[in-house]
């Protein structure tokens, strides 16, 4: 499949959004801390939409092969092992008359280590990351609810340019949703997916796993 005109459409939604980034970076230089080998936002837990794991799994397919590849492989399935036992703890807990807003939260402060984070502390697909690392440093807001990175020096409360991750979402919806359809695949609810990191690496994006329909 020939997937490069809806990588495209999500490039562009990239360059819009690390302009974001980099306008906030050059008003507030002193709250932004971004540095290299600043690894804070590697060990945050967060899914990636349909269009976000396949742009990520042709991106790494086409950086790493043999050993290398195998290696993060292995890495990434040790990973996914764990984020799943987690989901499936919280879960449980719902089913048993937790309230399901606390245990979200508790699992958004959640460490796990990210697959793609180097032995250098540095992002091995750095230019390809997801959109979510690309915003950690700035505040950012979620059905209402405003985040900031623990380790900028923007203060809670006062007023800042917020990006609203729930527009961003909403447009990585809506490009994921026209890839299903121009694939023509049987899924047609599969745009509402959400994949971790390490299940973008893993999986095999087929036909097959993409319901794509034979012709007649």
């Amino acid at each position: 499949m020939d997937l490069k005109e809806h990588f495209v459409k999500y490039e562009a939604l990239v360059q819009m959004v690390d302009a974001v980034f980099e306008r906030v970076k050059k008003e507030f230089p002193k709250e932004v801390f971004c540095r290299e080998k600043c690894s804070d936002c590697c060990y945050a837990i967060f899914d990636l939409t349909l269009i976000e794991a396949l742009y990520l799994n042709d991106k790494f397919l086409k950086t790493f092969t043999g050993k290398e590849k195998n290696d993060f492989i292995e890495i990434a399935d040790k990973t996914d092992r764990v984020l799943v036992k987690m989901k499936r703890d919280a879960y449980k807990k719902v089913r048993k008359g937790a309230d399901e807003l606390e245990i979200i939260g508790k699992m958004s402060q959640e460490r796990v280590r990210c697959p793609l984070l180097g032995e250098d502390n540095l992002c091995v697909m750095y230019d390809h990351r997801p959109i979510t690392c690309r915003v950690y440093g700035i505040p950012t807001s979620t059905a209402g609810v405003s985040h900031i990175c623990g380790r900028t020096n923007f203060k809670q409360g006062d007023a800042y340019p917020t990006l609203n991750m729930d527009k961003i979402y909403t447009q990585l919806q809506l490009l994921s949703a026209q890839l299903v359809k121009d694939i023509n695949s049987e899924k047609i609810r599969m745009h509402e997916m959400l994949i971790p990191v390490s299940m973008a690496m893993l999986t095999d994006f087929n036909e097959g796993y993409l319901g794509v329909k034979k012709d007649g």
